[in-house]
């Protein structure tokens, strides 16, 4: 079974710096884009960043210039490095993959469960 674990969250006071990183396991042929959305309390879920195979990058304007995505295609790796963290920074973030299921032969939209960033004093 292909699955997405997100880890790397946590507690941080404003201006400081977390990495967080997404590991994909199962049947994997090959990983398309990967993409850090996230989802703050009463907030609907928005796209961050995202990478291609190739990786060309792309970013919301929120979080340009303090976060870069990075992914390392052996491992079937995904990595966002959060730096000037802000308290607006805060919440859940998931990582998610178009990926090619090599058990299922086709392609799917697979979503991690989510980690928990709060950025406060």
């Amino acid at each position: 079974q292909v699955q997405l674990v997100e880890s790397g969250g946590g507690l941080v006071q404003p201006g400081g710096s977390l990495r967080l990183s997404c590991a994909a396991s199962g049947s994997i042929v090959t990983i398309n884009a990967m993409d850090w959305y996230r989802q703050a309390p009463g907030k609907e879920r928005e796209l961050v960043a995202s990478i291609s195979n190739s990786g060309i990058t792309n970013y919301v304007d929120s979080v340009k210039g303090r976060f870069t995505i990075s992914r390392n295609n052996a491992k079937n790796e995904g990595y966002l490095q959060m730096n000037s963290l802000k308290p607006e920074d805060t919440a859940v973030y998931y990582c998610h993959a178009n990926l090619r299921d090599g058990v299922r032969r086709k392609y799917l939209e697979i979503w991690g469960r989510g980690t928990l960033v709060t950025v406060s004093s």
